[in-house]
């Protein structure tokens, strides 16, 4: 309610003489993004995004995650209308970090986050917050689209289909946007960034199956098992440097590294970028026709998520 209340006309935010030259800059930005959004990427974006909220603050929501000590399954919240999510989100960081507190206290793994964006999924016409309008043209295309997507299509109870289905697009769009902008300079470090992300991703799901092993070990103590997973993520911290370092230290992992990685921390990584490769086969496969794409996205609807799981990663070619 508080961002509803807050939120201003973007028209208005443009008129106004005390609207800073960069805010307004976004703002005409944003404009042509949804345009593309609606006539290019067949997105919801008519109403969307027409309304600028300063919620005076670094982020918008602080959301948790946590998942059991030995085990890299998460735990889940239940939700009216939207099912069970892997997380739960809180519009004060205090509260974040009291049920982050209450969650280790229990013995769980806890990672408390700060997120840019949120999106009330359709419900309301949702504004453009002060919190994500900073970010580079590309990045704040993908966010868009991404957001748009998951008003387009959204599977009740089933994170990491919805994450995964919506950074596909998401990405996908910012790529095709640039291109139509004739903005080639932009896509290329945009692709650039993207490739070196990957491949710190890969490092991380690889680390998450790497543990799934490990909990699956018998082990005589407590203090082995945790010895055993100390000793895989410590590796993983060394190969994810190592890569930063061959990258001339673009992406500056060791910031990663400063908050703790845990079950909970790469849970979140898995929701967004596991099914990845399976939904961008999945337009690969329709010749990246987005409509013929949504509609074999939407047919997934009456499957149970590990069957969608199932039919989405089939889509990646076998080599």
């Amino acid at each position: 309610m508080e961002m509803l209340r807050k939120a201003r006309p973007v028209g208005e935010v443009m008129a106004d003489p005390k609207s800073k030259p960069l805010l307004k800059e976004k703002l005409t930005t944003v404009a042509d993004i949804l345009d593309f959004a609606e006539k290019e990427l067949h997105l919801p974006a008519q109403g969307q995004y027409r309304r600028y909220t300063n919620l005076g603050r670094r982020y918008a929501v602080w959301v948790v995650f946590a998942a059991p000590e030995f085990s890299v399954v998460p735990k889940t919240w239940s939700y009216p209308l939207l099912g069970k999510l892997a997380y739960r989100g809180f519009f004060e960081e205090k509260l974040a970090i009291e049920e982050g507190d209450r969650l280790r206290a229990e013995g769980y793994d806890v990672y408390v986050s700060g997120v840019e964006a949120y999106s009330t999924l359709g419900f309301f016409r949702d504004p453009l917050l002060n919190t994500f309008l900073g970010r580079a043209d590309a990045d704040l295309a993908e966010l868009i689209f991404h957001e748009l997507t998951h008003q387009r299509l959204y599977f009740r109870g089933d994170t990491n289909f919805n994450e995964a289905f919506a950074t596909a697009v998401g990405q996908e769009g910012a790529r095709r946007w640039l291109r139509a902008r004739g903005r080639l300079k932009d896509l290329a470090q945009y692709e650039k960034e993207q490739k070196v992300e990957r491949e710190f991703v890969k490092l991380a799901l690889e680390t998450r199956k790497e543990l799934k092993v490990v909990y699956a070990q018998t082990y005589r103590s407590h203090e082995t098992e945790l010895l055993q997973k100390k000793t895989t993520l410590e590796r993983f911290q060394q190969r994810a440097l190592a890569l930063d370092r061959r990258n001339g230290g673009a992406m500056k992992i060791e910031r990663w590294f400063k908050k703790p990685v845990n079950n909970a921390r790469l849970g979140t990584l898995s929701s967004y970028y596991e099914m990845l490769p399976g939904f961008e086969a999945m337009l690969v496969r329709r010749n990246g026709d987005l409509e013929t794409f949504f509609d074999d996205v939407d047919a997934m609807h009456g499957l149970k998520p590990e069957a969608r799981r199932k039919q989405v990663m089939q889509a990646i070619p076998s080599r």
